[in-house]
């Protein structure tokens, strides 16, 4: 738990800073989300110890909640003040702030929606609600657990798909996705359309804004806006990264397979691991999607990225090179 609580909390008093006093603020804000954790898993390229399962990692829920807790404070201060320490000072906290929110901040939203307490799921879906991405709350479990690695699934990237090709794709399409999944979960059960949560998600979403612009006027609804496009990318980036190529054989009644650890791709990096909360430990969290991030595990038989997820993810940003790396792997895993 210190090195997920290092890794996760260092960098919020920093982007604090460089929004209210730039300069070399800023930049450790920016070093700490970037060359730091890099570094450190160049320099540590192998997983943490795997831990064992106990009954609930009180301490990792106790993390989640004050990383949820940090989110609204930082991003209310952003909304409030970025800018006013000078343009260069404000890029350098924007991209640290961003990276921030993309990696902690959805990664713990993405830990929060899947627990079963009422509480820690309502702020789950409230950190994806102010990023103005609160579909994904019904989209990821919904959708995403059931068909991952399917062409069912929108977020699960197909072989040869470029990631700009791609985002279009998942982003529009896990929003329809998990519309017609809470569609059909409230008429199974006889519950009103009203109590849809994409009401929420929306509704939410809107309030935010305004909320927004009345506490930094039209700069501060512009800084969300750009900061919750910045996080929405690296979200999508992650997905992307995470299952691209990889598909689920169907079995003789037309069925994919069970999700196993091939389906998809893991990295070992100690670092951006503990900033992500164990996210890049990816195949045991679908085997397994209610165990809390402390517990999740490497399974030996797991596909390994070559590099840490962060890294892969800026590949991927240049489909070209991307390909030239990713496609030979993928087809290998295929046997082809």
């Amino acid at each position: 738990m210190p090195l997920f609580a290092l890794a996760t909390l260092l960098p919020v008093p920093l982007i604090a800073a460089g929004a209210l006093w730039g300069g070399l603020w800023a930049v450790a804000a920016l070093a700490s989300m970037t060359l730091l954790i890099a570094g450190v898993d160049l320099l540590a390229a192998r997983a943490a110890p795997h831990q064992p399962d106990d009954d609930g990692f009180p301490a990792g829920t106790a993390l989640a909640v004050t990383l949820g807790i940090a989110h609204f404070a930082l991003l209310g201060l952003l909304v409030a003040r970025l800018g006013d320490a000078g343009a260069a000072s404000a890029l350098a906290t924007y991209v640290a702030a961003g990276l921030y929110f993309g990696q902690v901040s959805n990664s713990n939203a993405h830990e929060l929606i899947h627990r079963t307490t009422r509480a820690l799921r309502r702020l789950g879906v409230a950190i994806y609600v102010s990023l103005l991405f609160g579909h994904h709350a019904s989209a990821h479990p919904l959708v995403h657990h059931r068909f991952v690695a399917t062409a069912r699934d929108p977020n699960s990237a197909r072989l040869g798909e470029g990631f700009w090709r791609y985002a279009h794709r998942a982003w529009t399409g896990s929003f329809r996705a998990g519309l017609a999944a809470e569609r059909e979960r409230l008429a199974r059960a006889g519950r009103p359309r009203r109590e849809n949560p994409y009401l929420v998600y929306l509704g939410g979403a809107a309030a935010t804004l305004v909320a927004a612009a009345l506490l930094g006027g039209p700069r501060g609804a512009l800084v969300l806006l750009s900061l919750a496009a910045f996080a929405q990318l690296q979200l999508l980036l992650s997905d992307y990264v995470q299952h691209y190529g990889l598909r689920r054989p169907l079995r003789p009644d037309g069925r994919p397979e069970p999700v196993a650890p091939g389906h998809s791709w893991n990295s070992p990096h100690p670092a951006s691991s503990a900033l992500m909360l164990n996210a890049p430990r990816h195949s045991d969290h679908h085997a397994a999607p209610s165990r809390a991030y402390p517990g999740l595990r490497l399974p030996p038989s797991a596909p390994m990225l070559p590099r840490s997820l962060p890294v892969m993810a800026c590949l991927a940003l240049w489909p070209r090179a991307w390909r030239r790396v990713m496609d030979p792997r993928v087809r290998a895993l295929a046997g082809e």
